[in-house]
């Protein structure tokens, strides 16, 4: 990844998150996610009054990246209201799709204020179903 796709997909999380829907908390978050073949899903936050059926920014990205059929992915950027790291449940579904995924958070203000991390290091005891040896 590059400064200048970085700088791609910061703008386009920042356009989508100005779509999420947050009644409740006022915190908004878009996601832009890249996938391996260069496709680029996006997904805002979508807040619920019960909610457990809310759904995350990161999440909404990589269910529009999986409806396309493009599983393979390579980073996502996140832009929210401050500096924010993925929730847990966030974290368990970007280490299901692969351990060496680039994620930056970035504060919607600041385009040079951002946290970097691979899922891995977001995640790094996953659960996963794999047979083990």
């Amino acid at each position: 990844m590059n400064e200048a796709q970085w700088q791609s997909l910061y703008e386009q999380a920042c356009s989508v998150r100005e779509k999420a829907y947050a009644p409740y908390s006022q915190f908004r978050v878009g996601a832009a996610l890249l996938t391996k073949r260069g496709g680029v899903f996006l997904g805002c936050n979508i807040e619920n009054a019960a909610y457990s059926p809310s759904l995350c920014a990161e999440r909404g990205a990589i269910a529009a990246a999986v409806a396309a059929g493009d599983r393979e992915l390579a980073a996502i950027c996140i832009v929210a209201d401050k500096l924010a790291s993925p929730c847990g449940v966030c974290r368990q579904v970007l280490f299901q799709f692969g351990t060496k995924i680039r994620v930056r958070s970035y504060a919607a203000d600041d385009p040079q204020k951002f946290q970097e991390w691979s899922s891995s290091e977001l995640l790094p005891d996953g659960f996963d179903l794999k047979p083990h040896g």
